[in-house]
C-alpha cells in the first residue's frame, strides 16, 4: 500500500495509523509514485532533509491527461501559498508559493490550442502573486499579455486573486483586452473588520467597498465572483449581519459560501469563540438564499440582450436542449445558458455563437441562438 501524506510533516504517524504501509508519498513527490509502487525506495517528504528546490512544480513538458471537454482547459500557473490565513492549511499541505516560468505556461497554452482548446482558465492558490518569487512586478499581467498572443485561444480567465494584490495594470489589462474575460474571482471571506482580523486577512468593509468600486468603474460590465466563510471562530451574529448587509449592497454576480470547518494545524483551530456547526450551517443557508434572489434579479436584467456564447453540447438537464456558457460564466462553478431555440442553424460543442437571452432561471439563463 502507498499512502499520500497530506501535510508532509508526519509520515511516521501516517504509516503507523494505516498499518501495512510500504511507502508514504508527500504532495511534492508525485513523480515518485511509480517508484513507490514498484518497490523502489522513496526519500522522505519535504521537511525531512529535502530542500525547497525539490518541491514539485509541473511544467509544459509534464504529460497531462484531458480531464475537461476538448474546447476548454485549466492551466495551473503556480503551486503553494505564502499567506497565513488562520483557517487555511494549504501552505502546510502545498508548501511555499512558487511560480512557473512564463515561457512554460505559454508553451502549454500553445500546445492546448493546437489540440483544439479555445478557452483556458488559469488557477493556483493565489494567481495574483504569480511571479513575485521570480522577482517579477505585475507578473500576472505580464503572463496574461503573453497568453493573448497565443493563436487559437479566444477566452482567457484567471481565478483566485487576493484582494490587496489587484494592481491598476491588471485591472486595465482586463478592461482593454478582448481575449481576457471581464471576470474577477476574488475570495473576500468576510466583511467584518473584526472577523477579517481573526482570519488574518486584514481590511474592512469600507476598504473592500472601495476596491470593488475601483474594479467596477474601470472594467465596465465586469463579472465579480467571491466566496465567503461563515462560522469562523469568533464570528458573532452582529458580524454575520454585517456580512449579509455587505453582500446585499454589493450585489455580487457570483457568490459561494462555505461553513467553517475546524482543521488541526491551523491558527483558527486554537481560537476561542467556536461557532456551533448548526449555527454556521444556518448562516450559510441564509446567505445563499439572499444571493439566489440577487442572482435572479441581475439575470432578469439580461433579457433581450445578445452575448457571445461557447457551446458545450447537450444540456445536463435534458438532451432536448443545448447548453453553453457566457464570458461571465466560468466552467463548473457558475451557472450555464440553456438553449431551446436557434435562428442560426445547428451548433456544435466548442463553437462560439451568439445568444439572445429570453428568460432568467435563478442562476441559469435561457436563450435563442441568433448567429
Amino acid at each position: 500500500m502507498v499512502a499520500g501524506c497530506l501535510s508532509e510533516r508526519y509520515p511516521g504517524e501516517v504509516q503507523s495509523e494505516l498499518g501495512e504501509v510500504d511507502a508514504v508519498i508527500g504532495t511534492n513527490q508525485l513523480e515518485e509514485i511509480v517508484h513507490a509502487v514498484e518497490g523502489v525506495p522513496v526519500p522522505p517528504p519535504a521537511g525531512f532533509g529535502r530542500s525547497q528546490a525539490d518541491l514539485y512544480l509541473y511544467d509544459h513538458t509534464t504529460p497531462r491527461a484531458a480531464a475537461t471537454p476538448p474546447y476548454t482547459a485549466y492551466i495551473k500557473i503556480a503551486e503553494g501559498c505564502d499567506h497565513t490565513c488562520a483557517f487555511c492549511v494549504i501552505p502546510k499541505i502545498r508548501g511555499p508559493f512558487r511560480s512557473r516560468a512564463i515561457p512554460s505556461v505559454v508553451a502549454e497554452a500553445r500546445g492546448l490550442a493546437e489540440r483544439g482548446v479555445r478557452e483556458v482558465t488559469l488557477v493556483s492558490q493565489d494567481t495574483s502573486s504569480f511571479g513575485l518569487d521570480l522577482g517579477l512586478r505585475d507578473g500576472l499581467a505580464l503572463l496574461l499579455e503573453s497568453l493573448t498572443r497565443v493563436e487559437g485561444i479566444r477566452w482567457i480567465r484567471f481565478l483566485y486573486v487576493y484582494p490587496d494584490m489587484i494592481s491598476d495594470r491588471l485591472v486595465d489589462l482586463v478592461s482593454g483586452q478582448d481575449r481576457i474575460c471581464k471576470y474577477i474571482d476574488m475570495p473576500l471571506q468576510h466583511a467584518s473588520a473584526r472577523v477579517l482580523k481573526l482570519m488574518r486577512r486584514g481590511g474592512s468593509r469600507a476598504s473592500l467597498e472601495r476596491l470593488i468600486g475601483r474594479i467596477r468603474s474601470r472594467i465596465p460590465g465586469v463579472t465579480l465572483r467571491t466566496t465567503m466563510l461563515v462560522g469562523h471562530p469568533g464570528e458573532t451574529e452582529e458580524d454575520f449581519a454585517e456580512l449579509q448587509r455587505f453582500c446585499q449592497d454589493m450585489e455580487f454576480d457570483r457568490l459561494g459560501v462555505f461553513a467553517y470547518s475546524d482543521e488541526e494545524d491551523t491558527l483558527a483551530h486554537d481560537l476561542e469563540g467556536k461557532v456551533a456547526r448548526q449555527t454556521a450551517g444556518r448562516r450559510r443557508r441564509e446567505l445563499m438564499a439572499q444571493q439566489l434572489r440577487i442572482a435572479a434579479r441581475l439575470n432578469r436584467r439580461l433579457r433581450g440582450q445578445e452575448f457571445p456564447i461557447l457551446i458545450e453540447g447537450p444540456a445536463e438537464e435534458s438532451e432536448l436542449l443545448l447548453q453553453g456558457r457566457l464570458e461571465s460564466q466560468a466552467p463548473e462553478i457558475d451557472g450555464v445558458c440553456l438553449i431551446n431555440d436557434s435562428e442560426a442553424g445547428p451548433a456544435r460543442a466548442g463553437e462560439f455563437r451568439v445568444i439572445r437571452v429570453t428568460r432568467a432561471l435563478g442562476h441559469d439563463l435561457l436563450g435563442t441562438l441568433v448567429r
